[in-house]
């Protein structure tokens, strides 16, 4: 029988079902190579390519294999050993990717954190973790992250390492740059050498997106996840003459698993964007001429004035990717986008290039692995809804998760009997063309309560979206007295648009035959939206906003009569 077992089993994990393995492994799907093997391989193929480009920028692969090299073995020469935890936080930057194939090379298990987090995530993350090095930004001017980091080794005696991306080493500190220059190379493939990766055993401590409470820790697998990165590439046909453009975190799991590893394991080039101000933003795509682009709405917003200078060749060659609107998204840029939709926890859908119009903008498409299983039933049940009608979507496959990371008993409830992953995503879906398309219709909690009438968000904002003037929506519930809640919609407008009134809006979504009482009540303008600490459209954000606003002010006069 093939053995699927780890080598050793990590306390508080949960390992995927052996039967499940061994099948995915007889496929040829797992078990082949480790996420750690694949892209050492990739960076030695693609020596002497540029990896990662931005301002004051230009690293090729191999010095990225070199520095990651040679930091992952000063790391355990430090005195971390296998299976140590490494919590990153640092916002995106060179050193941060070169650190996160340090520990991928050393055999410890990074923890994705976020450099928004603070004392209440860091210090669960890192205890739960029992963290032993806390590597954070150091040049940040907004936050004392190394104060911030030594105040968190107090608080978690294991955290025995600080380690400083960048700047000036402060006291308490290492400096990464010093670490890596004082590691000579020679010395570090050989300890390397001695590091054994198991293709079942835990690669990444990814997060969940702590809409409630702290994020839960998600183990990702050395095989599964490079299955996942290699499944997406394959999917949108990356090559190695591809150019990232993806500035939201790099720790997050839609950089990570869909968009920045899978370009390093083809060979192509990531832009890095040290901050989010439009003259940098503009600059990584007047200078490096990305052809793959990530952009919530915000971001879009930014580099639209540049992305409008080029002519119909260069529109030719950028591809989009959005989670919504890209119909919109197209018309805007000029250029084909297709959607995305996808979990840390495990499955990941795109609409491809040769899909129907109709589809590529109102479906997410289809999952990018043919071995991914989707089941949609009835909420808090198993029972399967018919084809067009709306349930919760389940999940399982050959890179879904099987549990969270010391969360047993809750566990219980996230997961049905035979695996499959409760998602909390509202779906439908159908045939057409011999095809199974799935159509994302929200969160089973992005739903507002208006008197005992339930609006789904996702659905009003797909079909306010398609207003003229709106570039991107967003749409929550506001306190009402009588209705409990009502409708607001925030929106950001498309250059030299007006925005709609109330009324004006009633009557366009009268005639895209949207039902009334789903209709906004009020519409606030923003210049640009909110972001959650995971780069997300915070739409916890807005609702507080809407309610101060409410709480200090007579309801507006621009309410739809009831």
């Amino acid at each position: 029988m093939m053995n699927v077992e780890p080598r050793v089993r990590l306390e508080g994990v949960r390992y995927p079902d052996a039967d499940r393995l061994r099948r995915y492994a007889r496929l040829g799907l797992l078990g082949g190579e480790t996420l750690a093997g694949a892209f050492a391989r990739s960076l030695a193929l693609h020596a002497d390519r540029l990896a990662l480009v931005g301002p004051q920028l230009r690293m090729s692969y191999r010095d990225l294999d070199r520095d990651s090299d040679r930091l992952g073995a000063a790391m355990l020469a430090l005195g971390l050993v296998r299976h140590d935890r490494v919590l990153l936080q640092s916002g995106n930057c060179a050193e941060l990717l070169v650190a996160f194939l340090a520990c991928l090379k050393a055999g410890l298990i990074p923890i994705c954190a976020l450099q928004a987090f603070r004392k209440l995530e860091v210090s669960y993350l890192a205890k739960l973790a029992d963290a032993r090095l806390h590597l954070v930004q150091g040049d940040d001017a907004r936050f004392d992250d190394v104060a911030f980091a030594r105040e968190m080794q107090e608080a978690v005696p294991t955290l025995r390492h600080i380690v400083q991306a960048r700047g000036e080493p402060r006291a308490g500190a290492h400096g990464l740059r010093q670490l890596i220059d004082a590691m000579p190379w020679e010395r570090a493939r050989a300890m390397l050498a001695d590091i054994e990766h198991d293709p079942w055993q835990v690669a990444v401590f990814q997060l969940s997106g702590g809409t409630t409470g702290v994020p839960k820790i998600i183990p990702r697998f050395q095989s599964e996840y490079v299955y996942n990165m290699r499944a997406v590439a394959a999917c949108n046909g990356y090559t190695r003459d591809d150019v990232l453009f993806f500035p939201t975190p790099y720790m997050h799991n839609l950089n990570m698993g869909c968009c920045f590893g899978p370009f390093l394991l083809c060979g192509g080039a990531i832009t890095v964007a040290p901050d989010l101000g439009e003259e940098t933003l503009r600059a990584l795509v007047r200078d490096h001429r990305p052809t793959w682009f990530g952009a919530p709405g915000p971001i879009l917003t930014r580099i639209a004035p540049e992305l409008a200078l080029a002519d119909e060749r260069e529109k030719a060659r950028r591809r989009f990717i959005t989670s919504k609107n890209a119909g919109g998204m197209a018309r805007l840029t000029g250029s084909p986008a297709r959607h995305i939709f996808g979990m840390t926890e495990g499955v990941i859908m795109f609409t491809r290039e040769d899909d129907p119009p109709h589809l590529n903008d109102g479906s997410v498409g289809r999952p990018v692995s043919e071995h991914d299983e989707v089941k949609i039933v009835r909420p808090g049940t198993e029972e399967p809804v018919a084809d067009g009608e709306i349930g919760e979507a389940l999940f399982r496959g050959p890179y879904t998760i099987q549990g969270y990371y010391k969360s047993a008993a809750e566990d219980a409830h996230r997961f049905t009997a035979d695996g499959h992953y409760r998602s909390g995503d509202l779906m439908s879906s159908r045939i057409e063309d011999g095809r199974r398309y799935y159509f994302f219709q929200g969160r089973i909690k992005d739903v507002i309560d208006r008197g005992g009438e339930k609006i789904n968000a996702e659905e009003v904002e797909g079909v306010v979206s398609r207003h003229p003037a709106i570039l991107n929506c967003a749409l929550v519930g506001m306190p009402d007295p009588v209705y409990g809640e009502k409708a607001c919609l925030f929106a950001t407008l498309r250059p030299s648009a007006h925005a709609p009134d109330v009324e004006e809006l009633g009557r366009f979504l009268h005639g895209e035959g949207l039902a009334k009482f789903k209709w906004p009540e009020r519409i606030e303008v923003l210049a640009d939206f909110p972001l959650s600490a995971s780069g997300k459209l915070s739409k916890q954000i807005l609702r507080e906003r809407i309610a101060a606003i409410l709480a200090q002010a007579a309801p507006s006069n621009e309410e739809l009569p009831t």
